[in-house]
């Protein structure tokens, strides 16, 4: 088996201003147009500055920054799309805590009992509170999320967070988690325990173990965190708010699905990671970075026959759907496979240079 040198990598102190802009917004699970369209520049200049940040920072692909962003400090845990400034995270301490899960359909549940959030749109107003926990999020903000280019005739904001502080109220005494103030709308910190922060304190945690030696103590956590995810992200719930998050979960969960399998190569399990992203990648067949990893885990297995087949599917799936060849980090591992470059596979190693 390879063995690979543990080395400090650059951290996001290394870039320039509009590049942290950018990683933020990697981190946050945009796409380049909207990050484009977010920063007023073309997305052949985001191109060029994703580019930049993988080098800089000797990260291998996409889904890596996305981790980088969370370890860092410069995307918050949830608190969704919105730039924050990093604070620390307040874990809730004693009494009854309405638990909230939006790693699926919305889910609210207090002392085991689950409770009825309301109609969709209703949902999606608690939702956006629970993705951005810690903070105000002001009317304009949840009009905007919730409804779009298409707001209500009324102000009915006002109305959803009344019903929601009433089926909101642990105990059923007369203090409701959501707290108001001239700004806006917030969850109390104390009072609610949601999802997404649970998962990131698991992937957290996964990270201080292998950097610890821990290997399979890290596999264990991630294991934890990614069984927290049951479905599909924010099912049916409306606006772009929920549109954004779902994007921005969807590849955070890829790039802890791609973080454990590392480890598990490490660890020489090549039968667990196999397994698990086979399955992930037939769920998703046109994401490249996992039909990457997937590739990877089936060479180090012994079984670069297949890892080849994956290739192919992959290269003819992207051709069907999408009009499109397979990108650089999808092509240069074939060569790497073809090559029989052991180094280039081994986990964590980059994927940078030109493409083939």
């Amino acid at each position: 088996m390879p063995t690979t040198v543990t080395t400090r990598r650059p951290t996001a102190a290394a870039l320039g201003r509009q590049e942290r802009k950018v990683l933020h917004a990697v981190g946050c699970g945009l796409r380049d147009d909207e990050i484009a369209a977010a920063l007023a520049v073309t997305e052949d200049v985001v191109a060029g500055h994703v580019a930049r940040i993988l080098v800089k920072l000797g990260l291998r692909d996409r889904a890596a920054a996305v981790v980088h962003a969370f370890d860092c400090g410069l995307v918050v845990p949830g608190c969704g799309p919105r730039p924050q400034a990093a604070g620390p995270v307040v874990r809730p301490t004693g009494g009854p805590r309405v638990e909230i899960s939006v790693l699926g359909p919305l889910e609210v549940r207090l002392g085991g009992r689950t409770l009825d959030p309301g109609h969709l749109r209703q949902q999606a107003v608690l939702a956006a509170l629970a993705l951005c926990t810690g903070r105000t999020v002001s009317q304009q903000e949840l009009l905007d999320g919730v409804w779009g280019m298409e707001p209500p005739v009324t102000n009915v904001v006002p109305v959803y967070i009344y019903r929601l502080r009433k089926t909101l109220r642990p105990g059923g005494g007369p203090e409701s988690v959501i707290e108001h103030d001239r700004c806006g709308y917030r969850l109390s910190a104390g009072g609610v325990e949601v999802d997404v922060a649970r998962m990131e304190a698991l992937v957290a945690d996964a990270s201080a173990a292998d950097r610890a030696g821990e290997t399979a103590e890290a596999v264990r956590l991630c294991s934890r965190a990614l069984g927290l995810f049951r479905g599909e992200l924010l099912a049916s719930l409306p606006g772009p708010f929920a549109e954004l998050e779902r994007l921005r979960l969807t590849e955070r969960r890829i790039a802890v699905v791609q973080r454990k399998s590392e480890w598990q190569l490490r660890l020489g399990r090549h039968c667990e990671a196999i397994a698990e992203l086979s399955a992930f990648s037939a769920a998703h067949p046109l994401n490249e970075s996992v039909a990457a990893m997937l590739m990877r885990a089936l060479y180090r297995g012994g079984r670069q026959a297949d890892a080849l087949s994956v290739f192919d599917r992959a290269r003819r799936r992207l051709a069907d759907d999408l009009g499109v060849r397979p990108g650089r980090m999808l092509r240069r591992t074939c060569q790497m496979i073809l090559r029989g470059d052991e180094a280039g596979l081994v986990p964590g190693a980059g994927l940078g240079g030109s493409a083939p």
